[in-house]
């Protein structure tokens, strides 16, 4: 194992760390994920110093050589990290001193590993929301092409997983649409959150040297400077937002799981998953399980897991930076992770499943125009309480007798109120049903085209 003496506080402790400490104080392994933004932000601190009057210009070239090295070394993957590495900092400040020279020292002059990795850990965000929220886009694209393509198709719809109404099959899948442009609209609120810049405030009081954070701001394309340095170093309120956004984006996709699961077996029989997404059975050769659609599902608890795990840390931490706030990065960058490989699977599902249009409209069954009956009534003058009631007893009836709503005799339906006669037949109609739902929001073919406008300029809006 190196030295202690290469460590950057060992010239206040004596001796050696504990092995155990010094393996659980390492976070090398998670923040290698920001050895290049880590350097970026190296280069504009660099440029900083040499304005402030810390480093000579001959430095700076000699340092930013040093660096741009380092950089190549990452994207070709040659960057060696040695076991006296406990974080990207440390080894990128390491092998800079190995090609320059002690030169590599003035580098961290007035500059805190708090206000580093805060910095780092804020720019490799705003790097991936931009590629989520990419990502989110066209998963919501592709449920609006696919609405647009199937508007004629009209399924059962469920409330408590009871049939319940008609519904086209373009409202249902709107519906997941507009939950994601709400999730694609946070991702955008939280990125301006995180656009504030935090290098320049030192461990906890702030920078002595005259440091110009303005150039700092426009070198890594922040929004802002922090306002405060003590909150600067230990705001992780950004992280608890973009851990929040994400564990909603995952609910939002684990319920259109949850439908997609649902529909695809045969009880149901509404769509057929492609091969490419689904798995056998190591027992049962008939066996096609839909495993993408269940592991976002599963995936859920995990993100969920990682924001309830910072809010915990978060709760009681003192004022400025503790090393607790260590854990922020493997939550956040592990839920990047997640919805980076899951957004684009969904996406996938969503653009290769097969609908069963027939055995959509065979489900639909003269019950589930219950409502329409008594909606009959109402335009007939009966209050819709009492129609309700004498629609419910029509039910209870057939179904005492074996028989659909529809297939009550004349005699039957007179003896349940006079107001129910022949022409109740024109009710029966699941394509007049839904076309009765015309107000914005509704299921209607005018109101479903409607909704679909009204993402795609959602949508035109947040490109902007």
């Amino acid at each position: 194992m190196a030295s202690e003496s290469e460590k950057l506080y060992s010239g206040r402790l004596a001796g050696t760390i504990d092995p155990i400490l010094e393996k659980l104080n390492s976070s090398i392994e998670v923040d290698q994920h920001l050895s290049e933004v880590d350097i970026r932000g190296s280069i504009a601190y660099a440029k900083a110093l040499e304005k402030a009057g810390i480093l000579s210009k001959a430095e700076l070239e000699k340092i930013l050589s040093g660096l741009e090295k380092i950089s190549e070394e990452v994207s070709k993957g040659t960057l060696v990290i040695t076991k006296s590495d406990e974080d990207i900092h440390t080894a990128v400040e390491r092998r800079l001193k190995e090609l320059i020279g002690d030169v590599a020292g003035k580098l961290h002059t007035g500059r805190s590993r708090n206000d580093q990795v805060v910095t780092d850990l804020r720019m490799l965000m705003k790097s991936s929301i931009t590629t989520l929220t990419s990502q989110l886009q066209q998963l919501i694209r592709t449920l609006v092409e696919r609405s647009s393509t199937e508007i004629e198709v009209i399924l059962p719809g469920y409330t408590h997983l009871q049939r319940a109404q008609p519904i086209r099959w373009s409202h249902l899948l709107l519906s997941h649409a507009v939950a994601l442009t709400r999730d694609s609209e946070r991702l955008s609120e939280v990125k301006k959150r995180i656009s504030v810049l935090p290098l320049g405030s030192g461990a906890l009081a702030g920078n002595p040297l005259g440091l110009d954070r303005e150039l700092l701001r426009k070198e890594l394309d922040f929004s802002t400077i922090s306002i405060n340095s003590i909150d600067a170093v230990s705001d992780r309120d950004f992280v608890l937002e973009f851990l929040s956004t994400a564990s909603l984006i995952m609910i939002h996709l684990s319920r259109l799981a949850e439908d997609l699961i649902i529909f695809s077996t045969k009880e149901f029989g509404f769509i057929t998953l492609s091969d490419a997404f689904c798995t056998g059975s190591s027992l049962m050769p008939q066996k096609k399980n839909p495993d993408s659609l269940e592991l976002i599902r599963s995936k859920t608890g995990r993100v969920i897991g990682r924001l309830t795990g910072m809010l915990v840390i978060l709760k009681a931490l003192p004022s400025a930076y503790n090393k607790d706030l260590q854990e922020d990065k493997e939550a956040v960058i592990d839920v990047i992770d997640t919805l980076t490989a899951v957004l684009p699977l969904t996406t996938g599902v969503i653009s290769t499943l097969q609908i069963h249009k027939e055995q959509m409209e065979r489900s639909l069954s003269p019950e589930m125009l219950a409502t329409d009956l008594a909606n009959h009534l109402v335009h007939k003058g009966m209050p819709f309480r009492q129609a309700h009631t004498v629609v419910g007893k029509a039910v209870h009836l057939a179904e005492t007798k074996g028989v659909t709503l529809n297939q009550l005799s004349a005699e039957d339906l007179k003896s349940i109120s006079p107001m129910l006669g022949s022409d109740i037949s024109q009710v029966f109609n699941p394509q007049t049903s839904v076309e009765q739902y015309t107000s914005p929001g509704g299921t209607a073919k005018s109101a479903v085209t409607q909704q679909i406008e009204q993402i795609k300029e959602l949508l035109k809006r947040q490109k902007e």
